[in-house]
Formats: C-alpha cells, structure tokens, sequence
C-alpha cells in the first residue's frame, strides 16, 4: 500500500540553481544529543499489522556500535541558523514548489496551485512553498520555531549534517535509538497506541484524509519536545514528521546485508524514511509503528518530511 505521507517529486524536473556543497566539520556539539552504546537487538517485525512490501520483516538479529543520536527533530530554529551561516538553498527553493497537504490549502492557494497527482490527490504542489513559508507565500514558522523543519530533501538533511559535523543515523541505527531499549515492542513506549487515556505521538485523528478532530492537540506538526520521550530520550520517534536515514531503500536488502551495522544497498533510488508523521492514520498507514519503513527520491520535499542528526563516537 502506497503511503498516504509520502508523495515524491516528477522525474527529470529540473532546478533553478545547483546545490550549494557544505564542507563538512571535523567534530560536532553533543549538545541535546545522546550517547547510545549499541549492541545487539532484534530488528523488524512479523506483526500482521505491518506492509511486508515495506520489508518490515522478518525480524533479525542486529548488532550496532556506539553512537550518538539527536534527542530532538531539527527544528526550525537550528536550520534558520544553518540558512543564515551558510545561505544554503534548499531543493525545494530551487525547484520553486513543495507538496503541502490539501488541508492546509486555502481556496486562494488551491486555484493558483490546482495541480495534484493522481494517485494521491491530497498532496497539492504548492509554488514558493518551502521550509520558511511551509503552506506557501503568507504562512511563516514564526510561531513555529521550536517545531520539525519540513520541506527537506535528503539532500538538504545531508548539507545541515555536513555543516553541524554530524551525519544521517542508518535505519539500524534509528530503529535501535527509536525503539528505547524496549524488546520487539510495537511502539516506541509499548504495545497499546493510547496509554491511560492519553495519546503518545502526533498523528492523524479521525476520518483521513478529509477530517481530522485534533484529539492529540494537532493538525500539523508539533514542538520537537512534545510527548514523552522514550527509554533513550528520544522526543518524537513515532509521528509529527518522517525522518531521514542515510540508507538506499531496498525492500529486501535485510536478506543479504550485513547484520552488523548494516548500512543498506550500496545503491538506489530511493532513500529511507522512519517514523511515520501527523498524516499516518490506522486506517490507511499505520507507520508509526517502530519497525516501519517508507521512502522517497532523495530531492523529494513535502509538509511533513524532516530529520534528525547523528554522530560517530570520537
């Protein structure tokens, strides 16, 4: 099943500019990171609730080294930073256009943008949307500074690693940080999606694509702080926005990679994504759960598309 959260860009679309290069730093803050000893876990899952097409599974054994792994999403705030210390130009600039979800499409908006894909009609290619403006032109990230920047391709996720010295975690790495020394759990916090009546990440409520009722408090993204974290304080490894890993996707490259710190097929098309975001619903696409993959063309940028850094023991 195709995923409702992602959406990639039209082949052999040109852009206006050519991509910056950033130099990358030889060390790199370890501030609000976590230092993560590794060792062997279990990864994927057999769940009957998983998309084998997705090559969830079959569960494995997995051995990584140390490493260490942002507690938080990249917010708005740090990639300003990154923009205004190295006028970096984001993919989504230089094409001129991102995807923006249907809903948060006014009228105005929707008749100067009418373009959707056929296959995912909830995606609108909105022009001048990026990761400053995220609807479009009128819309800003004032009020939303402490939120996961969006709008980011692959790409411009490895630029602001290379300029922060750190770099992409591999989807070993993620599923190791993301699942909190928990064992073959469904969720980053256990097996039950809602505990004590509370919701645990940021995703769609109600009836998707067309209503969603807020009953986790957001329609959108929400501050890379909010929730609790999990066993390793991680923030936000379930929902909000899907995050980058360094990993060519391969729906079956478990089958012969290595199982210590494998790193995926040495090639692709694609790059894989983790965690799912606020769109993934039950109904539909249940990638929240924390052996879920998903993927898209590395220059692909959309609404809820974001990441989180990693870093090599020194």
């Amino acid at each position: 099943m195709k995923s409702c959260c992602s959406i990639s860009r039209k082949d052999n679309e040109e852009k206006k500019t050519t991509t910056l290069t950033i130099a990358k730093k030889e060390s790199f803050s370890k501030e609000n990171m976590v230092y993560l000893e590794g060792g062997e876990f279990h990864m994927g899952t057999n769940d009957s609730e998983g998309f084998p097409a997705d090559g969830e599974g079959p569960v494995r054994k997995v051995k990584v080294d140390p490493f260490y792994i942002d507690k938080y999403a990249v917010s708005n705030k740090q990639f300003q930073q990154f923009v205004e210390e190295t006028n970096y130009i984001t993919e989504a600039e230089q094409f001129g256009w991102s995807y923006v979800f249907h809903l948060f499409c006014n009228n105005d908006v929707l008749q100067k943008n009418p373009n959707r894909p056929v296959q995912v009609p909830w995606w609108v290619s909105v022009k001048k949307a990026y990761w400053r403006q995220p609807e479009g032109p009128g819309s800003s990230i004032d009020d939303r500074l402490n939120h996961p920047v969006v709008h980011i391709s692959w790409n411009d996720a490895q630029a602001y690693c290379a300029w922060s010295g750190k770099r992409l975690p591999t989807e070993a790495e993620w599923e190791y940080a993301a699942r909190g020394g928990l064992k073959q759990k469904k969720y980053a916090w256990g097996d039950n999606l809602i505990v004590n009546g509370k919701h645990q990440c940021n995703i769609w409520q109600g009836t998707f694509p067309s209503k969603n009722t807020k009953r986790d408090g957001y329609i959108g993204t929400c501050p890379v702080d909010n929730y609790s974290p999990n066993g390793f304080e991680l923030y936000n490894v379930a929902g909000n926005v899907w995050e980058w890993c360094n990993d060519w996707f391969d729906s079956t490259y478990h089958s012969s990679s290595n199982a210590i710190n494998p790193r995926g097929p040495e090639t692709g098309t694609a790059r894989s994504m983790r965690g799912g975001s606020y769109l993934c619903h039950k109904s539909y696409c249940n990638r929240y759960r924390v052996a879920a993959r998903s993927s898209n063309t590395p220059d692909s940028s959309s609404g809820n598309i974001g990441f989180r850094c990693a870093g090599d023991v020194q």
